[in-house]
């Protein structure tokens, strides 16, 4: 196990001093090879991807999770999409941040580098091996990927397939690397390899996520979790609010920008029993509190803990709150630092909770299903990051480089 990753780590540095003189062009062919042979060859994908479900059913995963384990032609269709997507973007390589001369008439400019090798950490989403390939690969980075022993047939097949294509477009196949380990120590070797990796992010359940933040020797940028809520103020449309209550919660409850919590103005007690009808109906369990259970006959009972649940499931904790004041304290005390969305025609309502949630994205009128780096245009995203520290939200390829300092002189010398 130790030899794997040390050997598979010393591999993609090598890689990616390739990688980072590798041009605009030969990145982008490698991609679009990675897109086509994500399509040519998805019967093996989906093979060794059912293996992987029938394993996780027999271990009697649960259906959500099962879910997030799960391909199908759709999803693969979705995921080549995202990476021709992250070919057309602009190369941010050499991009020039920021440009200027100084009074003894130095120029100064600030540019964009890769960071070198990534480690990823993640559990059963065998699409993140797909995300997180391509955005390293266009960055000019290579990457370790370390994903949980429920996704090995999926990320062996998959990474299979991205090495391939990218040895095929000229570049160095072990700019993506699979740890194959299934020992949990693996996680705590590849987080000791400081000066191997330059970078781990992990992506997974808040466990993974604390092991990695507390235990690494490695700089960390940490992804969370998500305790999304969804504020229904007192000027709501309800149509408006049905819809994107009903989106958030079940159009897919396995994933971190899911709603867990609905909050309604304690005026609007109206709006709260409509909202909570629709998401029963959709095969939702309402945990309230006594208030939102004397008002809603199926909900159960809520603990204090509801509040603070990923439930990742189709469960949904409910309060009544004062105002948009009410609501801005609960997710203060219950949030997760991910996305939070607010319903509302008062734009007074709208402004004061933009302002004051402290969150990587706050939506106005618009589901919390939209936090993702495909919906934002990004290709693909690496992670959700709820850290404020060197990047926050959907992390795209502007999010996974540094930057150099280049100073041209004309012979000046410090005096």
């Amino acid at each position: 196990m130790e030899n794997e990753i040390k050997t598979k780590i010393n591999a993609a540095k090598e890689a990616s001093r390739k990688l980072a003189a590798a041009r605009t062009e030969s990145k982008n062919e490698a991609l679009l090879r990675i897109a086509d042979a994500l399509i040519k060859r998805q019967d093996e994908i989906l093979s060794q991807n059912a293996l992987d479900v029938r394993e996780a059913k027999g271990r009697m995963m649960t259906e959500q999770m099962t879910d997030r384990l799960r391909l199908d032609e759709k999803r693969l269709l979705s995921a080549a999409e995202g990476v021709r997507q992250v070919a057309a973007l602009p190369d941010s390589i050499w991009e020039i941040i920021e440009e200027f001369e100084r009074p003894n008439g130095l120029h100064i400019k600030k540019v964009r580098v890769p960071l070198g090798v990534i480690g990823m950490i993640y559990e059963a989403r065998p699409n993140v091996t797909v995300d997180a390939a391509v955005l390293s690969l266009k960055a000019g980075s290579a990457c370790v990927l370390r994903g949980s022993s429920s996704a090995l047939s999926s990320n062996r097949a998959l990474a299979s397939v991205i090495r391939d294509a990218v040895s095929e477009a000229g570049l160095p196949e072990d700019s993506v690397c699979l740890i194959e380990s299934a020992s949990h120590d693996a996680v705590a070797e590849m987080i000791s390899q400081r000066g191997g990796l330059d970078l781990v992010i992990p992506r997974g359940g808040a466990g993974l996520i604390r092991r990695v933040t507390e235990e690494s020797r490695v700089p960390v940028l940490e992804t969370g979790v998500g305790n999304c809520h969804i504020y229904v103020d007192r000027d709501a449309d309800l149509n408006m609010a049905r819809d994107i209550v009903i989106n958030a919660k079940t159009q897919r409850p396995s994933v971190c920008n899911a709603a867990e919590t609905l909050l309604v103005h304690r005026e609007r007690e109206d709006l709260l029993v409509s909202l909570c009808r629709a998401l029963s109906d959709a095969g939702v369990t309402i945990h309230g509190t006594p208030e939102v259970c004397a008002l809603v006959p199926d909900a159960v009972q809520a603990e204090e803990r509801d509040f603070a649940e990923e439930y990742l499931s189709l469960d949904m904790a409910a309060a009544l709150v004062s105002d948009v004041d009410g609501a801005v304290e609960h997710i203060k005390k219950y949030g997760t630092g991910h996305t939070e969305a607010i319903i509302t025609n008062d734009a007074r309502a709208a402004e004061k909770f933009v302002r004051e949630v402290d969150a990587a994205v706050v939506n106005v009128n618009a589901s919390t299903r939209f936090t993702d780096g495909f919906e934002f245009g990004f290709g693909a995203e690496i992670g959700i990051s709820t850290q404020k520290m060197h990047a926050r939200g959907p992390l795209g390829l502007r999010e996974i480089t540094s930057y150099k300092y280049i100073v041209e002189g004309k012979g000046q010398i410090r005096q």
